[in-house]
């Protein structure tokens, strides 16, 4: 008769315990594994927005070549630039409500594969109006990619965490500064098999196609807790609004400023009222607008919407009438423009990363404040060198209020995001992403409308000759900063509305002390 043979209580606790630990080596290696995807789906939606950054800075510089190339008037150059900048913003509403509802991943996939498509067939226009049109669709499909970053970013990262990434966010704006210029005066200048300017829209199809695969492996699907519906009705009305004040602004020195283009810019103003009420109204009926009017009740929220809008009108102004100046006006190569951005580039890097992380936790909103006045001081020497040195100014020259531009908005675009999302529920974070965009892109188009009136506008082109090209510019080119200078000073006052102290985001805090100011109910990340 054959017997079990006794189990002793230490083999059992020893097979216990090797059970407890190989679950907990297996939770590790889970939790090490969900990290690393989570790391390798933040670099890809950075990608996208790098991708997107880098699209309007090498068209900036890439700019006389497509006049020469198209015969492209100064009407069809502006809305190469602003007609991306119109339809980025009049669409990036409704692109953040759209992952909101369908998913953030989907949607992430779905405008990069379009922005993708789009700039194959910018880069093979064959006359300015086809340009200009796939300029249009290319920023129609940016605008449903690029609310997704912040929002994937959003609902992916616990709060203690999104001050780093917040911050690497920040440096990825620099580089996009720094790339695009080089990469767009290179490609230009190297003129690639006889295509002229025709890369630098081409370049981006390898890197979509990338982040197209990347994307669909790595990063998580997330949405709205709550079953939302598209309020078209919305989309329609804040569409035509943003239509009815931007485009007179870009068409109307062009025609000569038509009555029609006032009665336009004052009736916009109207329909954004019906766009509020008509948004308060939905909010009673199905609870499912396409803008949280509650995230403006959230005061960091629309502080920092306020600062967005109107910093975004100042860069709008800032770099077209610069690349016009350096490439027009002083008769620089692309290839000279960009390497003379450079200083300012790697300062917008270096003081983004250095601010979130190491100087708002310290000083807060004083941080934004001393951008402000550092953009300030770097836009005044420049101002005086390009009035004493005239047409003969040279590049390192141009270093010295370039570095303080740089640390200046370096200093304020990766503090002001982390700003204006700190409070906002993350079954928000798509609405709220899609706003932050839209009125930073509204403000741009806004800027870049403006240049008709600021610089153009003190060119009188009936009497310019050839010889006098480059001292009409420069002096256009002084008017412009000195309205820039007028816009940041503004900016510098509207800051006082921001929160003295950040709430959150502060590097090493504990998770715990986070959830303090977040909402009771965050919605599960699907997979």
């Amino acid at each position: 008769m054959s017997s079990q043979p006794p189990v002793s209580p230490t083999s059992s606790t020893t097979s216990a315990g090797a059970r407890a630990g190989a679950e907990q080596h297996s939770s590790v290696a889970a939790d090490a594994a969900a990290d690393r995807r989570r790391w390798i789906a933040l670099a890809v939606v950075m990608t996208a927005a790098f991708m997107d950054l880098v699209d309007v800075t090498i068209v900036n510089i890439a700019i006389p070549s497509i006049e020469r190339t198209l015969d492209a008037s100064f009407g069809s150059i502006q809305w190469i630039t602003a007609g991306y900048a119109l339809a980025f913003a009049a669409g990036l509403i409704t692109g953040g409500r759209l992952g909101d509802i369908y998913g953030r991943k989907r949607l992430f996939l779905i405008g990069i594969t379009g922005f993708t498509l789009s700039s194959a067939l910018c880069g093979f226009a064959a006359n300015p109006e086809m340009l200009v049109a796939s300029r249009l669709l290319q920023g129609a499909t940016a605008a449903l990619m690029v609310p997704q970053v912040l929002a994937i970013v959003h609902a992916t990262f616990p709060a203690h965490e999104r001050g780093k990434v917040f911050g690497l966010f920040g440096a990825i704006v620099g580089l996009g500064a720094v790339s695009g210029p080089l990469i767009g005066a290179l490609l230009t200048q190297w003129n690639l098999f006889g295509l002229e300017w025709r890369p630098i829209f081409l370049i981006n199809l390898p890197v979509g196609i990338a982040g197209l695969i990347l994307g669909r492996k790595f990063i998580s699907e997330s949405r709205a807790p709550q079953a939302l519906r598209l309020d078209l009705v919305g989309v329609v009305l804040v569409t035509t609004a943003l239509l009815m004040l931007i485009y007179p602004l870009t068409r109307g020195r062009e025609l000569g400023w038509p009555l029609w283009g006032h009665l336009c810019m004052a009736g916009s103003l109207f329909v954004f009222a019906a766009f509020v009420a008509y948004e308060k109204y939905k909010v009673r009926k199905d609870g499912s607008p396409l803008v949280e009017l509650s995230l403006f009740r959230v005061k960091s929220f629309a502080a920092g919407i306020g600062v967005q809008l109107v910093f975004g009108l100042a860069i709008g102004v800032f770099f077209l009438v610069w690349t016009l100046y350096m490439q027009i006006g002083l008769g620089w190569s692309p290839l000279r423009a960009g390497l003379t951005g450079v200083p300012f580039s790697l300062a917008v890097s270096v003081a983004a990363g250095v601010s979130v992380q190491k100087l708002v936790p310290l000083f807060g909103r004083k941080v934004l404040q001393a951008g402000a006045l550092t953009m300030i001081a770097g836009l005044l020497l420049y101002i005086w060198e390009a009035g004493r040195y005239g047409t003969g100014i040279h590049p390192w020259q141009m270093a010295a209020p370039l570095l303080l531009m740089g640390v200046g908005m370096g200093l304020i675009v990766a503090p002001l995001t982390d700003a204006i999302l700190s409070d906002v529920p993350r079954e928000h974070a798509g609405s709220a992403s899609g706003l932050i965009s839209t009125v930073q892109q509204v403000g741009t188009a806004l800027g870049l409308a403006l240049v008709s009136v600021v610089f153009f506008g003190s060119i009188d082109e009936e009497r310019l000759a050839p010889s006098g090209m480059g001292k009409a510019f420069s002096d256009a080119f002084q008017n412009s900063l000195w309205w820039v200078v007028a816009v940041l000073a503004v900016i510098f006052l509207l800051m006082f509305a921001l929160p003295a102290r950040p709430k959150q985001h502060l590097e090493g805090a504990a998770p715990e002390e986070e959830t303090t100011s977040a909402p009771d109910k965050e919605p599960a990340l699907t997979h």
